[in-house]
């Protein structure tokens, strides 16, 4: 799931919720926001006056699916009634968990995909977690019985202190022999 925020000018709210209720209903909170910086030339002239106006401006906030958050950043994009001198900007930011408050429970996202994200790491490092994923899918059962392990990342936790202190026993050995050659 994804949060959006975003300015829009107030007149423009009705005419963007239609559109985005099209998609889904999303919206969740909406501030009026005063003192902006946003000026509109008025009409007319008024004795003493510049003639300018504050624009009434909203700040909106959505959660929204990740298959139409692409969607409902254009249809703000669009329908902000923002000028691009105004300098109106989308956020957007990932929801992990929905907590229910009076019973404190979490729940995962809705969308589950299947394959972790990786995609930060280095070719070597994707392949390694594939083969390391793959066996645990196939060992899943076995791994439960024997060792307890009930998830992928006890799995990958496990492989990793069941080898760290053999590898520190070496990295120690090497170190400390490089150490007494100095002396």
């Amino acid at each position: 799931m994804k949060k959006i925020e975003a300015i829009i000018r107030a007149q423009n709210l009705g005419d963007l919720n239609n559109k985005i209720s099209k998609v889904g209903s999303f919206l969740i909170a909406k501030h009026d926001i005063s003192n902006n910086e946003i000026y509109d030339r008025q009409r007319g002239s008024k004795i003493g006056s510049n003639n300018l106006k504050s624009i009434p401006l909203l700040k909106i906030e959505l959660v929204v699916p990740d298959l139409d958050a692409k969607k409902v950043i254009e249809i703000i994009s669009q329908s902000s009634g923002l000028k691009i001198s105004d300098g109106g900007k989308i956020f957007v930011s990932e929801m992990t968990e929905i907590v229910d408050m009076h019973t404190l429970e979490g729940e995962k996202e809705l969308e589950v995909t299947n394959q972790t994200k990786r995609s930060r790491l280095v070719p070597l490092q994707k392949y390694t977690l594939t083969k390391v994923e793959e066996f645990y899918e196939q060992n899943k059962l076995s791994l439960l019985d024997n060792y307890k392990i009930k998830s992928f990342s006890d799995f990958v936790n496990f492989c990793i202190l069941e080898y760290l202190p053999l590898l520190q026993q070496k990295t120690k050995k090497t170190i400390y022999d490089l150490h007494s050659t100095r002396n």
